[in-house]
């Protein structure tokens, strides 16, 4: 005769519970097989749910916290089961089919061994579906559904004997009632898992029962949480409990001392998977975990008394690499949507080919220079060491006892030189004969966010590659103006589609830190872009996208985080715009209409200086006419079919155009006695960004016959590419900023010495035009680009440091008396050189006068033996050893360790998010590369 059956009924005091707690109580009533006993629990107060419960027939009621889980419940109602009854879980939104009860009576009686009859979960909402058919796990525990998700077409209803299952509807043998209870210490998450295993280690099995059909929600009262947070936090705590509750008594001290080691390990992992959304959790469950030592003991307690067999009884039932395959990628066959790059077969490479060709005639003497100086260009360091601690915290290479952060810039340096180790300067040599191909490269590929057209990516590297601004920095002599012109194309290639996926999102964040590192200037315009792109992302309801978004600007935040404050604490937050490198004013401002046309100085393109070497009296005002083509084909993209992209396009432009405005004439640095601008190219190359982009628009979608599409490139590039000539010539006419070196800022005297002593002194001084001296101490064999400071340049205090430097300087040039030598050498001085300066007619009188008297005020000094004079300037060396340069104290190495420490785990993280795995790559095949062009377009 079968058992009687006692149902446990659990129901959730919620507004939308007494609805489905009506069916399901509809449902037990029309079982085939009625229930002898129903025993509810109510979580919260029964107030509301009297009604339904009084008319059920149930033998009693029992009211809860409302915060008690599912487990929990059915353990307070297990106390009222008689002995000699089988036990039927129910949650309140949990309806079975009017067969239900009857099958799975009749597979609990279909052997002795049977613990725990299992029924089909379909999805209530579509029950073709099943929610869960069978549980099984891994070797390290991980929890696999066996058919969850799939259309049922009868596939599995021949499987009978599975390691777990859903607790959701399970009826339990009377004898083993008592040890196969949820457990509450699950979270909610494999309860029925744990329920099979306990069984089947007490000599007992789960039996499906395939005709016993229960619908129940995929997350329901009794299931887990489908939010992604909740959701991991279950899964993982259950996880984690098991591992301490199954593994044998000696193991769990270790297993519970790997738990933090383990969750640092799989953050890496999360993040590599472009999962950052479960690391919170992964850490909350292993403290959870770790924390709950009495319910690990208790739950021990619970497999030992229950026990008679070993977990070689396990080993069959375990999820097969097939089945995890299967869960891991249940929609593998969904159709790639992404086509072939094309680069090669569509013109690409020959674009970038031909633009090597064109930079080598053009910086053809660069070849044979070993350093390049000229303009805001100066050595690098000679190490690799020397490079990254030019880029970290702590004393500065220029001033005494200048402790601070460095520039971020200075970290984009160190990478560069890092890249040519035998002669990290080379590296910027390399860079300028290289730049072009490389811009022509990085538009190229931020025109296939715009376009699939081989001739309008083409077209769009070409003018990316050709832009006013970005040849003036080249014959200029600004390196961080050219990084960030080679940067702020992948910025756009990556940024564009940082909501649709973390690896995106993690590129384009790493790419945010290189370009504010060499242009701080744009940080206004970019924050703009990017609460643009939140609010985007709000508008849209992409939620992920909005975390995705929010992510780009947290690593550049933690890596300008100690400039910020440095700068603010001091009263000057306005200094966060200086450019980094060296504070150099380049020449003559443009006007507002040249910076219209995207021309950052007075002479558009360089045609003024052009045609004065040709002899040709005329003006240059005809020269912004020529990029008329690209700026018309820019205004119509709002008005193309595609004219989401051109808004957008047309937004980026706009915003550079009125950052490079804005700038124009903002004087946050100086260089000795003068003031220097801000230069408002870095602003132009962002405003030719959207306007390359917007042009490509109108190219790809504005113009519908191919021809007139083709003529209208042609023109546009024409234009921009006679423009060119005259930065491209510059060098062949010996017209550009640029220069063979100098190895050294400082004679090579010294630079020798300082290859044996470590943190060698010298301080230079410079005549200025007013008569007045400028005073510089260096530190080491030169100068360097990643060692300015832009904190130092935009000083507006005199601290002690700078007064002690003025007052020796001031003593040494002057026919005063004093013990100046012993002074040098207590702040480290082992060299002074009186630099040349400007010895070009156009010195002052002043300066050449107060450069004479300094020479014979030095060399009439005691102490100071007069090296001689050099291309650098006169040289003298003090007789005395100088101090040694202080160390940090242990705060500031404090502070270096914290600060490295923070911009370490930001970058790593970024880099972790950034690199690219199969299943990144397999899903980006599924999203078309074009940004704002539908699924149905693609193969149109």
């Amino acid at each position: 005769m079968p058992p009687a059956v006692h149902a446990i009924l659990v129901a959730r005091a919620t507004p939308e519970a007494a609805a489905q707690l009506e069916r399901t109580l509809a449902a037990l009533r029309a079982q085939e097989r009625p229930v002898d006993a129903l025993t509810v629990v109510v979580c919260g107060s029964a107030q509301k749910l009297r009604a339904l419960i009084d008319s059920s027939g149930a033998e009693g009621a029992i009211e809860a916290p409302a915060g008690t889980s599912f487990a929990s419940a059915v353990r307070l109602a297990a106390g009222r089961v008689p002995e000699g009854r089988a036990v039927w879980l129910l949650a309140h939104d949990t309806q079975p089919e009017p067969g239900t009860l009857a099958a799975l009576s009749a597979a609990l009686e279909r052997a002795p061994s049977v613990a725990i009859a299992a029924p089909k979960l379909v999805d209530a909402r579509d029950p073709s579906v099943i929610v869960s058919l069978g549980v099984s796990m891994t070797r390290f525990g991980r929890t696999v559904a066996l058919a969850g998700g799939e259309y049922d077409q009868g596939q599995h209803d021949g499987d009978d004997d599975v390691l777990g299952t859903d607790v959701r509807g399970v009826l339990l043998r009377s004898d083993a009632r008592a040890h196969l209870l949820p457990d509450p210490a699950l979270a909610g998450a494999d309860e029925g898992l744990d329920m099979g295993v306990r069984a089947r280690l007490g000599g007992r099995r789960v039996a499906l029962a395939p005709g016993a059909r229960v619908h129940a929600p995929v997350a329901g009262m009794a299931g887990v949480s489908q939010r992604p947070m909740a959701q991991a936090y279950a899964v993982r705590t259950a996880q984690l409990h098991r591992r301490l509750a199954y593994a044998p008594a000696w193991a769990v001290p270790l297993h519970w001392l790997s738990l933090l080691p383990l969750a640092l390990w799989r953050t890496l992992l999360h993040l590599v998977a472009k999962a950052p959304a479960r690391v919170p959790a992964e850490w909350a469950a292993a403290v959870t975990v770790m924390a709950r030592l009495g319910a690990v003991a208790r739950s021990r307690r619970e497999i030992r008394r229950f026990r008679t067999g070993s977990w070689a009884q396990i080993a069959p039932l375990r999820a097969t690499r097939a089945q995890l395959r299967e869960h891991q990628d249940p929609d593998g066959g969904e159709p790639v949507i992404r086509r072939e790059l094309r680069f090669f077969s569509g013109g690409g490479a020959w674009a970038v080919l031909a633009a090597l060709v064109v930079s080598v005639a053009a910086f053809l003497p660069l070849l044979a220079w070993p350093v390049l100086g000229g303009g805001g260009l100066l050595p690098l360091r000679d190490t690799i060491a020397g490079l990254w601690a030019d880029a970290a915290y702590g004393p500065r290479a220029t001033g005494l006892d200048v402790v601070s952060p460095a520039d971020p810039f200075a970290a984009v340096i160190a990478v560069l030189g890092s890249l040519w180790p035998a002669s990290p300067s080379f590296a910027l040599v390399v860079l300028w004969v290289l730049a072009l191909p490389l811009a022509v490269l990085g538009g190229w590929f931020a025109a296939t966010r715009v376009s699939d057209r081989s001739g309008v990516r083409a077209t769009a590297g070409i003018l990316w590659a050709l832009a006013p601004t970005f040849l003036a920095a080249l014959i200029e002599g600004r390196p961080a103006a050219v990084l960030l012109h080679l940067l702020l194309p992948w910025l756009l290639y990556t940024a564009s589609v940082a909501h649709r996926s973390w690896g995106a999102s993690g590129a384009a964040s790493i790419l945010l830190i290189a370009v504010l590192a060499c242009a701080p200037s744009l940080a206004p315009a970019l924050a703009v872009l990017w609460a643009l792109m939140l609010l985007l992302a709000i508008a849209f309801r992409i939620r992920r996208g909005f975390a995705r978004v929010l992510w780009l600007v947290i690593p550049s935040a933690v890596f300008f985080l100690p400039l910020v404050q440095a700068q603010i604490s001091r009263g000057t937050p306005w200094a966060l715009l200086a450019d980094p490198g060296r504070a150099w004013n380049g020449g003559d401002p443009a006007s507002p209409l040249l910076l219209a046309a995207g021309f950052p100085g007075a002479d558009p393109g360089g045609w003024g200086a052009m045609l004065a070497w040709l002899g040709v009296e005329a003006t240059a005002a005809w020269v912004p006419l020529l990029l008329l083509p690209v700026g018309i084909l820019a205004i119509v993209a709002p008005m193309t079919p595609r004219w989401r992209a051109g808004v957008g396009a047309i937004v980026v432009a706009a915003v550079g155009l009125i950052g490079a405005h804005l700038v124009t004439g903002v004087q946050v640095a100086v260089s000795q006695s003068a003031p220097v601008p801000v230069w408002p190219g870095t602003g132009l190359s962002l405003g030719w960004l959207g306007a390359v982009a917007a042009a490509a628009v109108t190219l790809d979608a504005g113009l519908r016959r191919r021809s007139l599409a083709r003529l209208a490139s042609v023109v546009a590039v024409l234009g921009v590419a006679v423009v060119a000539v005259p930065p491209l010539t510059s060098v062949a006419r010996e017209e550009a900023q640029l220069t063979n070196g100098p190895a050294s800022t400082l004679p090579a005297y010294v630079t020798a010495r300082a290859a044996d002593e470590h943190d060698l002194g010298t301080l230079v001084l410079t005549a200025q035009p007013d008569g007045g001296v400028a005073a510089q101490l260096v530190w080491g064999a030169s100068e360097t680009l990643g060692g300015q400071s832009t904190l130092q340049a935009t000083d507006q205090a005199i601290d002690d440091g700078d007064r002690t430097i003025a007052e020796i300087a001031g003593d040494l040039v002057a026919a005063s008396s004093g013990e100046v030598q012993e002074r040098l050498s207590d702040v480290g001085v082992r060299f002074v050189l009186l630099s040349a300066g400007d010895t070009s007619p156009t010195e002052t009188d002043a300066a050449r006068t107060r450069r004479l008297d300094a020479i014979t005020a030095i060399d009439q000094r005691p102490g100071f033996v007069r090296v001689g004079e050099t291309a650098k300037g006169v040289l003298w060396r003090l007789d005395a050893d100088p101090a040694p340069r202080p160390a940090l104290d242990e705060r500031d190495r404090a502070t270096a360790g914290t600060i490295a420490t923070g911009q370490a785990i930001a970058l790593l993280v970024a880099l972790l998010l950034a690199v690219p795995t199969f299943a990144s790559r397999r899903e980006s095949r599924r999203t078309p590369r074009v940004v704002g062009r539908g699924y149905e377009e693609v193969d149109a």
